[in-house]
Order: structure tokens, then C-alpha cells, then sequence
């Protein structure tokens, strides 16, 4: 592709997976995000819950000075803290809706235009309780989200039975809940994640080909599934490139060709696609984020 990624797409990083020490709403949050409005490269963030009103302040002024479109990931307020939405507990359930809402508090103060989450752990036996348990905390997250103006929320796909054993999900059932959802709320999307592909046991023609139609959101990254042994197994996000890794150049470019063939990707209204890359181990952030790039721009060239 000869045209600059940047008409077809607005390129972003999450914030809290390249330096995970901030994922708990803590750490070195400000000076972190600085770095990334720094760095031309990123025309995007994505942010997750800031703890302390008053770094959120600084946040906010630096995201306001960077001119950079801003999502919240809101998975860490339930990852982090074993919450799910798709609880059969009914009180257990209202106290993670709880949460999102307060993220979605946060995510207006912060200027985000989308608001993303997960489902929850299931049981096979109960999964059809579990799937209405989800829809009525989605119709809870998309009125209150209405109510104060225009955030999109955004169910992100998540592997079924390797590591976040998410009820959503294979594409056929993420089909079925964008449907459900967008039937009464105009407000809905779903996000693909490159990382969660192989996961799934899909391609990327069945992973996006049946939500085409409800997809708002894509992120890029690489995962280990060939051997429960080896380092990084399961959702750890390492870099393109990781031994064992299922993703690197030849797949980006797929997961991109497919984004743009069924014009998810494109000059009238570019989306928001973006890294998500985490250390391994010892690994430095920095080199893990221009590993990041450098994939993405022989990957665009091979379009």
C-alpha cells in the first residue's frame, strides 16, 4: 500500500498493556502517557480507570495539549479484580455493572469517544442464563452511557476456553449478542483482536467476515497457544515476533487486508486500531512498542 496508514486508520497503543504497571489504575501513569502523546507515530490511546482525581487532572490536560483520539479499555476493572458482568449471582452482577459505570464516568471526564469491556467466565451448562445475564448489563451500560452523550460501547471478542474463558466468544454468538444489542441501542459495537484469533480457532475471514457489520474497534497483537510450556502461554500479548508466537508480518497483513477489503479501514472515518504488546519478563516497554511499529510498517507495505 502506497498510501499512508494514517488516511485508513488512526493508530493507537494501550496505555496500560505497554506498561503494565499501571493496569491497577497506579504507578508511573503520567509520565508514561507523555511519552506516548509524544511520539507522532500514535494519532491514538487507550487509557483504562486513573485511580487519583488528581492525575487524572494531569492526564486529562496532556491528552487535551496531544490532539490524539482517546478509547478506555475497562477490561483491568474486571480482570484485575475477578468481576463479571455475566455473574448468576445477581448481586455480584449489579457490583461489576457498578463498576463499568464508574468507567464510563471516567472515560467521558478523560474525552474517550469508546468505552470497551469483556465478557465473563461461564459455565456450559448455564451458558444461555449467563448470555441474558450479559445482555441485561449491556442495556444497563448503553442507557446510562445515553443518558450523558454519545460514548460507543464496545464488547471485545475474547477467547472461550484457553485463558480469559470469556462467554464472548466465538463469531457466530458475538453475531448473535451485536444483534440482540444494536436492535435497541444504536450505541454498540464489537472489537476484534488479532491476538484473540488464533484463540478462538478461527481465521481471520471467520473471526470478522460474520460481524462486519457491528465492528467498531480492532486491536493488533500476538499470543502463544502451541504448547501450555511455553513462555507466554495464553493471553499475555507478547511482541510480534515472540518464539512460539502465532502472529507476526505475514499475519498482521492478513488481519489488515480483511479490515480493508470489507472497508473497516478508510479514508471517510478512520478507526481506531491499536497495539496491544505487553512486556515479557525483563523486557523494556520502548523496545517492545518499536517492535510494535516496525511490524505494522512492513505489513502496510505488503497491502
Amino acid at each position: 500500500m502506497n498510501e499512508s496508514m494514517h488516511k485508513y486508520m488512526k493508530v493507537g497503543l494501550i496505555h496500560f498493556m505497554a506498561y503494565p504497571s499501571t493496569i491497577k489504575g497506579e504507578g508511573p501513569i503520567v509520565e508514561t502517557i507523555k511519552r506516548i502523546a509524544c511520539d507522532e507515530y500514535f494519532t491514538a490511546i487507550e487509557l483504562t480507570w486513573i485511580k487519583d482525581a488528581k492525575v487524572r487532572d494531569e492526564v486529562k490536560k496532556i491528552l487535551t495539549s496531544s490532539h490524539m483520539a482517546v478509547g478506555y479499555g475497562a477490561q483491568p476493572r474486571l480482570l484485575t479484580t475477578g468481576m463479571n458482568i455475566n455473574n448468576l449471582d445477581e448481586s455480584e452482577r449489579i457490583n461489576a455493572v457498578a463498576s463499568l459505570k464508574e468507567g464510563i464516568d471516567e472515560a467521558y471526564e478523560m474525552g474517550a469517544k469508546g468505552f470497551a469491556f469483556l465478557s465473563g467466565k461461564y459455565q456450559e451448562e448455564t451458558k444461555e442464563d449467563s448470555y441474558q445475564a450479559l445482555l441485561s448489563s449491556t442495556r444497563e451500560l448503553c442507557t446510562y452511557a445515553k443518558s450523558k452523550r454519545d460514548l460507543k460501547i464496545i464488547l471485545e471478542v475474547f477467547d472461550y476456553d484457553i485463558d480469559k474463558k470469556s462467554l464472548i466468544g466465538p463469531a457466530p454468538l458475538a453475531k448473535r449478542f451485536a444483534e440482540d444489542i444494536t436492535k435497541e441501542y444504536d450505541n454498540f459495537g464489537l472489537m476484534v483482536d488479532l491476538s484473540h484469533i488464533p484463540m478462538i480457532h478461527e481465521t481471520c475471514e471467520e473471526a470478522i467476515l460474520p460481524i462486519r457489520d457491528y465492528l467498531v474497534h480492532a486491536h493488533m497483537g500476538n499470543t502463544v497457544i502451541k504448547d501450555p510450556s511455553l513462555e507466554a502461554y495464553g493471553d499475555m500479548h507478547p511482541r510480534f515476533g515472540f518464539p512460539g508466537g502465532e502472529n507476526d508480518v505475514e499475519e498482521l497483513t492478513q488481519f489488515l487486508r480483511v479490515l480493508l477489503d470489507i472497508g473497516f479501514l478508510n479514508t471517510k472515518n478512520p478507526p481506531i486500531v491499536s497495539f496491544e504488546v505487553k512486556p515479557w519478563g525483563d523486557e523494556d516497554p520502548e523496545l517492545v512498542i518499536a517492535n510494535a511499529k516496525r511490524t505494522l510498517n512492513e505489513a502496510w507495505a505488503k497491502l
